[in-house]
């Protein structure tokens, strides 16, 4: 007998025939006995590119001008925490972020980096397919999520004439050998356009109701035909989307979900009118409605002769005091806000991070990276900063630091097996859980700790 929980196809992904993760007993498992956290979602802001540490989060003002760049530090809300003068809106809200000073990893390519943050584990030596779940894709093999919504989506915004993209290539953001069916839904849909839609999230004129329940009939005939293909894992990828977009065209809670229009003018102004601001108001939306993880990564702007995303080769200080700090700002503040004004910020984990940090020394070039020019900095993983707040974290907290010049951790390096260990905890993940691998071998979730430091 099925679980009431459970369709047919998630039994068959769940049972001993199942592909590549728990059984059923372990989800079931997993779904109601696991110990809790205080985070029902998370909303993880992804930096792609490597923001300089030394010029937004970890100021290094006595250092020689060659390191410490252009910026001054301000004064934050937490009595002896300063930050960079571009992030003002941030600073005052410091009391309600932790900051990790002394995230190390080594590695210095964007596309493999990306894995360490996403996933918490060091990037394979093989495809995208080969890939650690991420932290979306573990939720959602989980369960987790309510309602027709998806429980995993990232919003990766395309930009026209846009190049290059890191999405296409990067590690760590899908389910990797947990199997297609747990990727996330993209969202390539710019949402600061006046008509945004989010793919087909509305019947076209031409199609009515009467026929996309014909539509649907017809699918379900065609199924019949194809379950004894079900364990394969592409082909029940495709009968589970099939699955969701009709459910998700019969719910009008769903397109009121992605309908920004519905936001009040100065909530939406809050954010930002730009891509990476009504992108991350999407993201509260949607958790709002029941979406359990939502990534929202950088977008390339299309501006030419700049930096691409916080890839600050040259143009560092220009591209970092005009485009990037203001923007993140104003977006990571206004969600701050706005999820406290709504009650959902001691149960929303947000995370705002990059893959990498940047080189110490302006015009410095490394072995790996892409080289800087006078005004710029190269890849640097040695030390960066990452940025917890609400779910369960402790405000006004700073975790670790660097040396004087942000080239290394001086106390508590922390690699990203801790920060995954930590977003699994808040959000009720037991960390050290065993999963079956492709081959059903058992691994464990996440080899780091949990950095108690950081929690209320």
């Amino acid at each position: 007998m099925f679980h009431p929980a459970f369709n047919r196809r998630e039994f068959l992904r769940a049972g001993a025939l199942s592909l590549f993760g728990l059984g059923l007993p372990q989800l079931l498992d997993a779904q109601t006995r696991a110990p809790r956290g205080r985070a029902k979602a998370c909303i993880l802001l992804f930096m792609w590119g490597g923001p300089a540490q030394q010029d937004t989060w970890d100021m290094k003002p006595d250092a020689p001008d060659v390191y410490r760049g252009e910026f001054r530090p301000i004064a934050t809300s937490v009595p002896g925490l300063q930050i960079c003068e571009h992030l003002p809106r941030l600073a005052q809200r410091a009391h309600q972020l932790a900051l990790i000073r002394s995230m190390t990893h080594d590695n210095v390519d964007h596309t493999r980096a990306t894995h360490f943050l996403l996933t918490g584990k060091p990037p394979p030596t093989g495809s995208l397919a080969d890939d650690w779940p991420s932290y979306g894709a573990i939720l959602s093999k989980l369960g987790r999520g309510r309602g027709p919504l998806p429980p995993f989506v990232s919003m990766m915004p395309v930009v026209p004439n846009g190049s290059p993209r890191f999405v296409e290539s990067s590690h760590g953001q899908g389910a990797g050998w947990l199997g297609p069916v747990y990727n996330p839904m993209r969202i390539d849909a710019d949402a600061s356009l006046p008509d945004y839609r989010v793919g087909d999230f509305a019947l076209s004129a031409e199609v009515t109701a009467l026929r996309a329940g014909g539509r649907q009939q017809l699918l379900r005939t065609i199924d019949q035909q194809v379950r004894g293909l079900e364990q394969q894992a592409d082909v029940q990828a495709m009968a589970s989307h099939y699955d969701r977009a009709f459910s998700l065209l019969a719910r009008p809670e769903v397109t009121r979900a992605f309908d920004l229009t519905q936001e009040p003018r100065h909530i939406r102004q809050r954010y930002g009118m730009n891509i990476h601001g009504q992108s991350v108001l999407q993201a509260r939306r949607l958790v709002e409605a029941g979406v359990p993880i939502v990534t929202v990564f950088w977008p390339n702007d299309g501006i030419t002769n700049v930096s691409v995303y916080w890839d600050t080769h040259n143009r560092n200080f220009i591209d970092l005091r005009e485009r990037l700090c203001p923007v993140t700002d104003l977006a990571f503040s206004a969600l701050l806000d706005d999820l406290d004004a709504r009650g959902m910020l001691d149960d929303t984990l947000v995370v705002w991070t990059g893959e990498m940090g940047r080189t110490p020394r302006v015009g410095q070039s490394v072995v790996g990276g892409a080289g800087a020019g006078r005004d710029g900095r190269d890849h640097w993983g040695k030390v960066f900063t990452t940025v917890l707040a609400g779910g369960g974290i402790r405000g006004g907290v700073v975790h670790g630091s660097s040396d004087r010049y942000a080239a290394e951790p001086a106390s508590n390096p922390t690699p990203p097996a801790d920060l995954a260990a930590t977003i699994y905890h808040c959000l009720g993940v037991d960390p050290h859980m065993e999963v079956r691998d492709r081959l059903s071998r058992p691994v464990t979730l996440c080899d780091g700790q949990v950095i108690e430091a950081l929690l209320r």
